[in-house]
């Protein structure tokens, strides 16, 4: 039977179950040994090859000693990776500060992000996200810096040497420039200094482009995976984000569809160093 639905949760399960051994001080060989299963199988569990069943994801968070909040997430993601689709929501099943995107992010070697509302989060800067992050109604002083932390971490890898930093290609509507937010005129420098940066290049959607797909599609990212010889070993993944989740998609179709939008934003986008022009023209207004 063909499979159906995301790998996602299965493929962030193989990596983290494989980090929180490795933690452990446990050795692939010893972990197989003392659950009496083969290399083999460890092997296939920890690339996400094959789902996993929770209550042997319990026996290897037994071994591992790991935390009662690192085991619940781990069960969760194996309880998760049965069902056909997968839809992952931050609430009680997944402790909110368990970010599934974040462990993809760092491991994926081209980023391709169109942005509609904000300025995408590898981006931005601190008092910017402190905006962000204002705009959810009690959002307390520490939350606002535990978050301005998360981002500035997240921002590392762009800069990082091993492995090579990711390529970060942007498509952003001009309008997010326009808006009210504090600090806007600092945010539009950082982003004139990131396209000076080999791995990123940000370009600009004029206001005045024609409508089209992207519309509906609304704010989107595209991460594709390092290649292990003559194919990537993992599957290119689409992500979206709402108020109460977010959606990963890794059907072949899924991401044509996501992919077709994405070169129609690149030939409706200004070239990179019009988008520098232009980006320098609305913070002089920023300034006035």
């Amino acid at each position: 039977m063909a499979e159906v639905g995301s790998t996602v949760p299965r493929r962030e399960l193989g990596r983290l179950l494989r980090q929180t051994r490795e933690q452990a001080g446990v050795g692939l060989e010893a972990a197989a040994s003392d659950l009496e299963w083969s290399r083999a199988k460890m092997y296939r569990i920890e690339s996400g090859q094959t789902p996993v069943r929770a209550l042997d994801v319990e026996q290897m968070c037994r071994l591992y000693g790991a935390s009662p909040e690192m085991t619940e997430v781990l069960v969760s993601l194996a309880k998760e990776s049965k069902s056909k689709g997968w839809y992952h929501a931050y609430g009680e099943i997944i402790p909110r500060w368990f970010q599934l995107y974040v462990g993809l992010e760092s491991a994926a070697s081209n980023i391709r992000t169109y942005e509609h509302a904000l300025v995408p989060g590898l981006l931005q800067t601190p008092e910017y996200t402190a905006a962000v992050v204002r705009t959810r109604q009690g959002a307390s002083d520490e939350e606002v810096a535990k978050v301005i932390g998360l981002r500035t971490e997240r921002q590392r890898l762009l800069t990082r040497r091993h492995p090579a930093a990711p390529k970060l290609e942007v498509v952003m509507e001009e309008v997010v420039l326009h808006k009210l937010v504090p600090g806007m005129a600092k945010q539009i420098d950082r982003l004139l200094a990131s396209n000076e940066a080999p791995n990123v290049s940000l370009r600009l959607l004029p206001i005045a482009h024609k409508l089209s797909r992207a519309a509906i599609a609304g704010s989107f990212v595209v991460l594709d995976f390092p290649t292990k010889g003559a194919r990537s070993a993992e599957p290119t993944t689409v992500f979206k984000e709402s108020v109460s989740g977010a959606l990963y998609l890794d059907r072949l179709e899924e991401v044509k569809a996501y992919a077709e939008v994405w070169n129609t934003l690149r030939e409706q986008a200004l070239s990179v160093e019009d988008s520098c022009k232009l980006m320098q023209e609305i913070k002089e207004r920023h300034h006035g």
